[in-house]
């Protein structure tokens, strides 16, 4: 009876040793992990041809259009399941896009701007032991993505009104992009500077396409015509953040 007591007493002590010289870096179960820092978007970008739908339908003939690239601040927020698997949900401020005209649309410069709405949720498995200070890792998700702020240039609106055969200070155009989800695939790794502080950085391919509507009015409000163009914008986005781990 003595030895097992003296075992059991043994054992709370190796046990309390343990976790006293326990790293303090280790990842645990509960942790949340907080993020901010830069987000740079680059499309990888191809458009078909702009299409006009009415009142006749047209292909205007070696037409596209290419993307500019963005920066924002990004924000992220991670919960730890576990010591290696996380779920995370990602934002950045709305990133303002540049259209520009290709090909038979070149001359017309600059088409338009938007800003995009990418809200992401991540599922992440982080590699190496929990205590370790550096700890690459993957991740698979998805993305909801609408668009906001979209305005066509003068320069657009006079072209479109031409090919209406229009005057072009009598026509007004508006536009509409599509709205839709897509998979997110990430890779990146985090470093630990102590207990709380790190950094982290991420790069994310997203396979995404929308369609711009086009709709053509009279300055009257008259509809005299519409028209589109589908691009494959597939960005690839860069995240570097300063991180706080709870």
């Amino acid at each position: 009876m003595v030895r097992r007591q003296r075992a059991a007493a043994l054992g709370a002590v190796a046990a309390a040793a343990a976790l006293a010289s326990a790293p303090a870096m280790a990842q645990q179960a509960g942790d949340w992990v907080v993020g901010a820092g830069w987000f740079h978007l680059s499309p990888q970008d191809s458009s078909k041809p702009l299409t006009f739908t009415a009142p006749v339908p047209a292909v205007v003939p070696g037409s596209g259009a290419r993307v500019s690239d963005s920066d924002t601040l990004g924000l992220s927020a991670a919960y730890f399941i576990d010591p290696h698997w996380a779920v995370e949900g990602v934002l950045g401020i709305p990133p303002k896009f540049k259209l520009y005209g290709t090909g038979t649309l070149d001359r017309v410069g600059e088409l338009g701007q938007a800003r995009q709405w990418s809200p992401t949720i991540l599922g992440k498995y982080y590699f190496n032991d929990a205590e370790a200070r550096f700890r690459p890792f993957v991740g698979l998700g998805a993305t909801y993505v609408w668009y906001s702020d979209v305005n066509l240039t003068s320069s657009l609106q006079s072209a479109l009104g031409s090919q209406l055969r229009q005057a072009p200070l009598s026509t007004v155009t508006t536009a509409k992009l599509d709205s839709s989800f897509a998979p997110v695939v990430n890779v990146g790794a985090a470093w630990q500077f102590d207990r709380h502080w790190g950094v982290s950085l991420s790069v994310s391919y997203i396979p995404l396409k929308t369609t711009a509507k086009l709709t053509t009015t009279t300055s009257f409000g008259l509809p005299i015509g519409t028209s589109q163009a589908s691009l494959k914008l597939n960005p690839v986005v860069t995240y570097l953040a300063a991180t706080y781990r709870f």
